[in-house]
């Protein structure tokens, strides 16, 4: 079995237990140099003074969570959120990561038309996209598993995701492959091919697919190697395309909350290390 972490990137909510300190102090420990950034916890503690902890620790901020909940019909809610997106961006860029990730938002209250939602992501990505490369910032549209469609994401599939992230340069908008997310779709080898063909894959992110699903699905997602999803096969797909950027364990999971940080961290250093690589 392989032993290279060199990939390897904590996101922050995987041990949501830890403060901002003890996550950099764990990944340094456990020879992990990357990690991916929440807003909250990292606003709450201070952008600057975040970005000097991580720099000072030598970890490398793979990417921000998140921006995004673009499909506001109204116009003070849309000023809002674009207002709110372009402090994400600044954010990022304080964090030296090129990656903001986007989750689009789902349908408004009484709104059923996910097709005109979606257009107003793409409006939003007009205004945004050149305001985060301007700053070195790329936007990342994170398709979710569309039992979120209606509250959360109405973007559900890589392909609805690149086509909207196709109506702009590369360097602007791309995409991000969550194994979560996207390994029930037949369709996601193409996908995968099609975005890492246009330089699209700004993030691939790892999370098992367990059931049952808890009351709040939200946090349903499993720890490597407990639930359906092929993650090598996966990572093959994505690396066939040229991709070789981090590889970011992402896992919402009360259980793996309440347990002793130190622990899942080695516990997730090893099941990437025997189901991802």
């Amino acid at each position: 079995m392989s032993t290279d972490l060199s990939r390897l990137s904590l996101n922050q909510e995987t041990i949501k237990q830890w403060s901002l300190p003890e996550l950099t102090e764990g990944c340094v420990k456990a020879g992990i140099g990357q990690v991916g950034l929440w807003r909250a916890p990292v606003q709450e503690y201070g952008v600057e003074r975040a970005a000097q902890l991580v720099k000072d620790a030598g970890l490398t901020v793979t990417s921000l969570c998140r921006g995004g909940f673009l499909t506001a019909v109204d116009p003070g809610e849309r000023a809002r959120a674009l207002e709110d997106n372009r402090a994400a961006v600044d954010e990022a860029a304080a964090l030296s990561t090129d990656t903001l990730v986007l989750v689009s938002g789902g349908l408004p209250s009484g709104d059923k038309d996910l097709y005109a939602a979606r257009e107003r992501i793409a409006d939003a990505l007009a205004e945004l996209g050149p305001y985060a490369q301007e700053r070195g910032v790329r936007l990342a549209i994170e398709p979710l598993h569309p039992m979120f469609a209606s509250d959360r994401c109405v973007v559900s599939t890589l392909s609805q995701a690149l086509d909207l992230a196709e109506r702009f340069p590369a360097e602007q908008v791309g995409v991000v492959v969550d194994a979560y997310h996207v390994w029930w779709d037949d369709q996601a080898p193409a996908q995968i091919a099609r975005a890492g063909a246009g330089g699209r894959i700004h993030s691939f992110q790892l999370a098992d697919w367990i059931t049952p699903l808890p009351a709040g699905v939200l946090l349903g997602r499993g720890q490597l190697g407990d639930g359906s999803v092929d993650f090598r096969t996966m990572r093959r797909q994505v690396e066939a395309t040229g991709f070789d950027g981090p590889i970011e364990v992402e896992i919402f999971n009360e259980g793996l909350w309440a347990r002793d940080g130190a622990e899942v961290l080695a516990e997730v250093a090893s099941r990437y290390l025997e189901h991802a690589c």
